[in-house]
């Protein structure tokens, strides 16, 4: 039996290319409030950091799924 040929190719889906960036630069900007130690306050409550590990995991996890489903 012939094996099919995948044709696709990675720039065939837009909006997974730009998904995968808006997660990326969430997660590099919550990075860099870690590693900064950059104070968030918003209506006079202070955003405690580890809100930043929220986002940093989470989106960059989203990103590299995405990035690793675009390859396939």
């Amino acid at each position: 039996m012939a094996k099919k040929s995948r044709t696709k190719k990675p720039g065939n889906k837009p909006f997974t290319s730009i998904a995968i960036v808006v997660f990326g630069l969430v997660a590099f900007v919550h990075l860099l409030r870690l590693l900064l130690d950059w104070y968030v306050v918003v209506a006079g409550v202070s955003i405690p950091m580890w809100v930043s590990v929220l986002g940093f995991v989470v989106p960059a996890g989203l990103a590299v799924m995405l990035w690793r489903e675009l390859r396939d």
